[in-house]
This record gives structure tokens, C-alpha cells and sequence, in this order.
């Protein structure tokens, strides 16, 4: 590289700068996550899952891959799992439930699908004190349940994530489901390394997350959850974890993160070129998130100063990145002139292949810890650098086009502010016909009475009372 830079070495020097930094901080990232150590179990644990874990799951189209989830939830021996969907879907999903355990599964309904509406639907007629919500092709380790209720034996935690890897759709990853992998490996060590470092982290996964249920039964958390606004105009329906993070980190509760075999969970992601519909509806989330902590809501900075910095550098990451092609290109294009002429002093063909040698070995160095347990994927390091240009540019994309809220993967999944509507307009018949006023849109039973949950504890109780969610 110093070849390359001879002739114009000052030019070259801000960006070896850029370099050196972000390198520096990967090194301290993969320094920390692996100094990082999960929570173990406790001798006499305070929560037990047969007594104190409902799981919920949101859901509009499971099919047989949801036999497999559930069976792998019961293995912890969770006291309920309760499945919403849409009303129209009750009927097969039913049937998948009684398949599997009709004893500890319940159906609920919503009007119309929308995963806000369905998740609050199920904190309402849940009983339990720990709450765990689930992608319905989440599937479980037997042991994450302990793993997971063992981080609550410290009453300021009140949400705990997992490490994720990816499970194939068939008998060979795809080359999407590979790159999902080798961003799920990045991940885990990003999240692993913030805990360690100041226990703070960007987002609870919501393929699978634990919440204290007292948390999540606050009307003001119900309301703000399912009336979540951007700009205050375009009402959000994906992003629920990156909210549930966020009034985590604003209401003064603790989060930790379980990355450990016996916590990480498998995770089906798109095998086809649908993923990258996945990433884009992601990016917008983390964008509209990330904004709002740093800059609307601001608690971050204090609460979690590490957390925040990773947050702006991922404001920047997108430019930075695309400040090393665009180099190229115009050396290539300077080549081109004779050196007399004020051309560069090296053909294309060296410039071009000494860049490209540069991005397999640095890339490579990166995806190490995923490597050293899949090699046979070092073949699509390639695939990983052309995606990671390609992101890039989506990232700006997603960036201007931050008031589109659609799905994008699923369909079936309407206007959320008409869901929101018929909704409210079920809760207020159902209350106007039923002298308990119980708040309530779905036919099914509403279960038992909320019971007396365990508080936090004397100096968290200010915090879980302050001061909301800004829209």
C-alpha cells in the first residue's frame, strides 16, 4: 500500500487515519467480546419457568417449521405459550396448536395483523412475571430458558437478549443465508462486547427477548407502543425491539445479553434474494431508532456512552465506506494519463489488484470467528465484500426513505393505523357490553386476573415512573 501511495503520500494520509481508527476499535470490540462472560446459573433461582415465563409469539402465517420452534419452547417448560394472530388465521392455527400441546397453548386473535397490536394483545393476558417474546421459527437450545431467567436474578434488569446463528431452509445454506450468518457472527460480537463494556447494547433482538412483565403491563408503555409515530405522522409497525430497547434504556432499567451456547437460538432467515427486503425494512429501523436515542431522547449518552459512539459510527460507516472505490476509481481514471502529464505511476491493472488483495485480506481477518468454525465459507468472503458496497448505498437509500413503513417481507401485513383503529374500536365495545371493562379485542379468553408481580427494587422505582416515550 505504501507503493500505491508513494507519489501523493499526504493525500493518502487522512484516510489511512480512518483506517487505523476503525481497526483500532474492531480490535477492542473482539477484545472485549472475548473477555465477555454470561451470567451462569444461579444455586436457588428466584424465577422458575414453569412458574413465571409466558412466551409469546406474533404471528399471521406459521406452518410446519412452527411445530419444531414450539416443541423446542416446551423443553424449558415455559407455564404458557400464547400464539396471536389475525382473526381469519385462527382456525389453522389452532389446529397447529393442539398438534403440538393443546394444554399450554393458547390462540388469541387481533382484528386486523400487526405485530405491535398482537404483542400487546398477548402482555395483557399474560399472568406470569417474565414475559419472552418469539419469531415463530425461533428455535430454543434446552437450556436457554434457565440461561435467560438467570440474568432477572438482578432485579434492575429488565430485558434480556441471546446469540442468534442461522438455520438453514435446506440441506445447504444458500448464498444469502451464508452472508445473514456472517452479519449474525459480526453481531454477536458487537453485542457481547458492549455488554461487556458498559452493559448497554443497541437492540434487544426481537427473534427472541425477555421482559419483565411489570414493565410491559404500564398503560403509558401500551399506549406509546402501539401509537409509535415517526416524524409523528407515519405510524411504525416493525421496529418493536429497537422500541422496547430504547424504554429500557429510558426508564432506567438494566439489559444484558446471553451470549453463550446454551442461549443461542436458530434463526431461519430469507434464502433467497428476498433478504436483502429484510435488511432494507432493518436499516430503516435502526436509522429511525438510532436518531431518536441520540438525538431526540438522549439518555443513551449517559446511560450507555459506548453504545452511543457505536451509533454515530454507524451514521458514518455508509460514507466512509464508500470513500475507498470511489479512491480507486480515480487513480484508475489518472492512470490513464501519462506520468509527465500529472498521470499516476501505476497501471490500472496494479491499482485495481493491489485494492482488491487489500479487501479480501482485511475482510477475511474480520469474519475469523465465524471462519474458524464454518471454513468451507471463505468462498463467498467475496460475495460479503460486494454486499457490504451494496449495503452501503442501501443505507443512504434507507436514510431518505425513512417514512416508508411497510413490511416488506410479509404479506397480509396492512395499514397499521387502521389495524390500530379497529382495534380500539373493539375495545370500546367490548367495554361498553361488559360491566368489568375489561380492555380487550379478541374473542378468546382473557385469562387469569393480573396478579401482584415483584417490584423493582426502591431506587429503580423512580425510573420505571419517568419520564415516557417521546413520539
Amino acid at each position: 500500500m505504501l507503493y500505491l501511495t508513494s507519489d501523493n503520500f499526504p493525500i493518502f494520509v487522512p484516510f489511512g487515519v480512518i483506517g487505523f481508527y476503525r481497526y483500532l476499535w474492531y480490535l477492542i470490540r473482539i477484545t472485549a467480546s472475548f473477555t465477555y462472560r454470561p451470567v451462569p446459573l444461579p444455586e436457588n433461582p428466584t424465577y422458575i419457568a414453569s412458574e413465571d415465563v409466558t412466551i409469546i409469539v406474533p404471528t399471521i402465517d406459521a406452518g410446519e417449521e412452527f411445530k419444531e420452534a414450539a416443541y423446542s419452547w416446551l423443553v424449558g417448560k415455559p407455564k404458557e405459550i400464547i400464539i396471536i394472530t389475525e382473526e381469519k388465521m385462527l382456525g389453522p392455527l389452532q389446529e397447529l396448536a393442539n398438534a403440538v400441546d393443546p394444554e399450554r397453548i393458547r390462540v388469541l386473535t387481533v382484528p386486523y395483523a400487526n405485530k405491535r397490536l398482537q404483542m400487546a394483545h398477548g402482555i395483557k393476558n399474560t399472568t406470569t412475571d417474565i414475559i419472552v417474546f418469539a419469531d415463530d421459527d425461533a428455535i430454543w437450545p434446552p437450556t436457554l430458558l434457565p440461561y435467560v431467567l438467570a440474568c432477572f436474578e438482578d432485579q434492575k434488569v429488565g430485558g434480556v437478549g441471546t446469540s442468534q446463528r442461522v438455520q438453514p431452509c435446506g440441506k445447504r445454506m444458500t448464498v444469502w443465508e451464508v452472508l445473514a450468518a456472517f452479519r449474525l457472527t459480526i453481531r454477536n460480537i458487537e453485542i457481547s462486547s458492549s455488554t461487556h463494556i458498559d452493559g448497554g447494547i443497541p437492540c434487544l433482538s426481537g427473534r427472541t427477548a425477555a421482559y419483565r412483565t411489570v414493565i410491559l403491563k404500564d398503560p403509558e408503555f401500551l399506549h406509546g407502543f402501539t401509537h409509535d409515530y415517526w416524524l409523528g405522522k407515519y405510524q411504525l409497525n416493525s421496529g418493536d425491539d429497537k422500541f422496547l430497547t430504547r424504554w429500557m434504556v429510558s426508564h432506567g432499567w438494566s439489559t444484558y445479553v446471553q451470549c453463550c451456547k446454551e442461549a443461542e437460538l436458530l434463526s431461519t432467515m430469507k434464502p433467497n434474494w428476498r433478504f436483502l427486503k429484510q435488511v432494507l425494512r432493518w436499516t430503516r429501523n435502526t436509522w429511525r431508532s438510532d436518531l431518536r436515542s441520540l438525538f431526540m431522547e438522549r439518555y443513551i449518552w449517559t446511560s450507555h456512552p459506548y453504545v452511543a459512539y457505536t451509533m454515530v459510527d454507524k451514521l458514518f460507516n455508509p460514507f466512509t465506506l464508500l470513500v475507498g472505490p470511489c479512491l480507486v476509481a480515480y487513480l484508475i481514471w489518472k492512470s490513464t494519463f501519462p506520468v509527465e502529464d500529472g498521470g499516476y505511476h501505476l497501471p490500472w491493472w496494479n491499482i485495481l489488484c493491489s485494492y482488491l488483495v487489500w479487501l479480501m485480506a482485511t475482510r477475511t481477518a474480520k469474519l475469523l470467528p465465524h471462519l474458524w468454525h464454518q471454513p468451507e465459507h471463505i468462498v463467498y468472503v467475496p460475495a460479503f465484500i460486494a454486499f457490504g458496497y451494496y449495503f452501503a448505498i442501501m443505507k443512504v437509500y434507507a436514510l431518505l426513505t425513512l417514512h416508508e413503513t411497510g413490511w416488506g417481507t410479509r404479506a397480509g401485513i396492512g395499514d397499521p393505523t387502521a389495524a390500530t383503529a379497529a382495534a380500539s374500536a373493539n375495545v370500546d365495545e367490548k367495554a361498553y357490553h361488559d360491566t368489568s371493562n375489561a380492555p380487550s379485542y379478541s374473542s378468546q379468553p382473557q385469562g387469569q386476573p393480573y396478579q401482584q408481580y415483584r417490584q423493582p427494587p426502591v431506587e429503580m422505582q423512580s425510573g420505571y415512573g419517568g419520564p415516557g416515550y417521546a413520539p
